[in-house]
């Protein structure tokens, strides 16, 4: 057994580790910022392979009280690195700390590098070299106020980059947090969903994977297939497994997407047709304030421009009265989610949220604004 730590956007570690559940991981217990679980190797592969939330990996090699950087210096030179990766090998440290009371966390990433040079040099003759943009495997530490762990990174590039987006808009949200909020707001395949700002369609995208069960990293590479201790055939049986796990691809999706801007509805055709779905999604050019609901019922999901971000705050401020309007007039019995960084946004819209999901996009403090609509006005049906 193995300890692991996955990474997640901060507000989505209950996804993650429902997520990790269902792929059999143990000792799950999440944290801020990610989520401690254990299994073996097998289960590393499938991690890796089926979270659509996580952003990395890692499986702990190391752990010891320190008092410092000496102490961390004997803690490092005991792993046995040679064992998880070659002297070929390229690599870069990278140390993060809550509360800990050493100076720099720059000299205990020097201190773990130096333990790793020297073992290997006292090895082989030789030492792997550092990288630090483009490295064959990642290790990162983690030091609290006396106790240090260390991690060596299974995936490789994050894990929100699944290997077939080619094109994106001018602030796309990234694919795991978009799998991570259509969690949060109940959406399940089968569920009407639309999104009317799609922009190079991740929302889409992500809903269409989960409905036909396509493992988010199908297509990509993962840092533990250069690990010493790689499994191919575990790995083959693994990837098998979730090949014979997909839908037909005549499935129906039920799933929507439209965009004022043509050069959005573009990107968005090209990143399905590259996962094989192009045409299995409607897509139309179309102002949201023109749009009508697709189904009786369903859920409608927006990444609003907000911020500085887009130098659009005062254009969409004076959009939200409208689009809340729209909302009233089209979407009777829909549920509503508009992803945004305006803390305005229910006062300006004229609609009573009853939810508020704090979510974190990159640095950007965020809430996914929940409306439930009703035929007439929220404050009528509320009375």
């Amino acid at each position: 057994m193995y300890s692991f730590f996955a990474t997640a956007p901060r507000g989505l570690e209950k996804p993650l580790a429902d997520e990790l559940g269902a792929i059999g991981a143990s000792g799950i217990v999440p944290t801020e910022g990610g989520v401690h679980f254990s299994g073996d190797f097998a289960l590393c592969y499938r991690a890796n392979l089926y979270s659509a939330v996580a952003g990395r990996i890692y499986v702990e090699i190391g752990s010891s009280n320190y008092r410092n950087e000496q102490d961390i210096y004997e803690t490092a030179l005991k792993i046995p690195w040679n064992e998880w990766f070659s002297k070929e090998m390229t690599f870069r440290i990278d140390s993060v700390a809550n509360d800990c009371p050493l100076k720099s966390l720059n000299f205990v990433s020097l201190k773990i590098k130096d333990a790793l040079c020297d073992r290997f040099r006292d090895l082989f003759g030789v030492r792997p070299n550092v990288d630090p943009h483009n490295p064959d495997m990642r290790i990162r530490a983690f030091l609290t106020r006396d106790f240090i762990k260390i991690f060596l990174d299974t995936s490789g590039e994050a894990l929100f980059k699944r290997g077939f987006r080619e094109r994106t808009n001018a602030a796309p949200i990234r694919e795991n947090l978009a799998a991570g909020i259509l969690s949060l707001i109940g959406w399940k395949p089968g569920i009407p969903l639309l999104d009317p700002m799609c922009g190079s369609g991740t929302f889409l995208i992500e809903a269409a994977r989960a409905t036909l069960r396509i493992a988010p990293g199908g297509s990509r590479k993962f840092a533990f297939q250069k690990f010493l201790n790689f499994d191919k055939e575990l790995w083959r049986r693994v990837y098998q497994e979730s090949i014979d796990n997909e839908l037909d691809d005549d499935t129906e999706l039920r799933i929507y997407g439209s965009d004022v801007a043509n050069l959005a509805i573009e990107a968005a055709r090209l990143n399905l047709q590259n996962i094989g779905l192009d045409g299995k999604i409607e897509l139309k050019k179309a102002n949201i304030l023109d749009i009508t609901a697709p189904a009786e019922q369903g859920i409608m999901i927006a990444n609003l421009p907000y911020g500085a971000r887009m130098g659009e705050l005062d254009e969409m401020r004076k959009l939200y009265p409208k689009i809340g309007d729209l909302l009233k007039r089209e979407f009777a019995g829909w549920s509503v989610y508009l992803l945004t960084g305006d803390l305005q946004l229910p006062k300006l819209i004229r609609l009573a949220a009853t939810r508020r999901i704090p979510i974190k996009n990159g640095d950007i403090d965020c809430r996914v604004y929940e409306f439930k609509m009703v035929s007439g006005s929220n404050r009528k049906a509320k009375s």
